[in-house]
């Protein structure tokens, strides 16, 4: 157990190097067997570098959310009711990355403070993303929506944490929130708007890297 603890992190990105040349590769197969196991090592990192301290139910409740994202959009090639089900799943995700950030946004110096025009930011994106997409969004219109104001909502709690959970923690909830976004837009206009050849592996990347950094800020976190 010692040994799986200290090398949990090495098994990440084992785990997400095998699954990204998967993807580059095409080989759906090996994808099939690694994509389901990212989330798996991260839960084993909260679960084995973490006490079990207030907002840790919150964390791995959002990381089983995920992995069961990320076994639905495997199968969203076989109709559209998979990747319903796994929109599904990371609003919830989302959902309860929003109820850890909002616990642990105290008063003092935070990204959101010292720089008041990120809402605005936060809001333009969000606007300009769904005009973009809106022609092409059919039935999944509203869900898309709902999404994406849910998504918002977490990248700006996740600025508002402030510096004093340590300045290496903060920057790892907010790099890691910025990066869900990325990834989620960039599978939105992959989908909806228009497809290209490098999406899969950057949808991938910036994925997996997001869950990393706000798995680590959560095991880093002083307060």
């Amino acid at each position: 157990m010692l040994l799986l603890r200290k090398n949990i992190y090495k098994i990440f990105w084992v785990i997400v190097f095998v699954g990204i040349i998967a993807v580059l590769f095409r080989l759906t197969l090996l994808d099939l067997i690694f994509k389901p196991l990212i989330i798996p090592a991260l839960l084993a990192a909260v679960m084995l570098r973490s006490e079990n301290t207030r907002g840790r139910n919150k964390i791995i409740l959002a990381l089983v959310f995920s992995f069961l994202g990320d076994v639905f959009l495997q199968f969203e090639n076989r109709g559209q009711y998979f990747f319903i089900a796994g929109l599904a799943s990371f609003l919830v995700t989302h959902i309860f990355y929003i109820a850890y950030f909002y616990q642990i946004k105290q008063s003092g110096p935070s990204p959101a403070k010292n720089y008041p025009f990120i809402p605005v930011i936060i809001a333009l994106y969000t606007f300009g993303l769904l005009y973009l997409l809106n022609p092409y969004l059919g039935e999944l219109k509203i869900p898309v929506i709902i999404y994406a104001c849910i998504i918002s909502i977490m990248v700006y709690l996740g600025l508002c944490i402030p510096y004093k959970v340590g300045k290496i923690t903060s920057r790892l909830f907010v790099t890691g929130a910025i990066l869900f976004v990325v990834s989620d837009s960039l599978l939105a206009i992959n989908k909806f708007y228009s497809s290209f050849s490098a999406a899969p592996v950057l949808i991938r990347l910036t994925y997996c890297v997001a869950q990393y950094f706000i798995v680590k800020g959560f095991i880093k976190k002083r307060y």
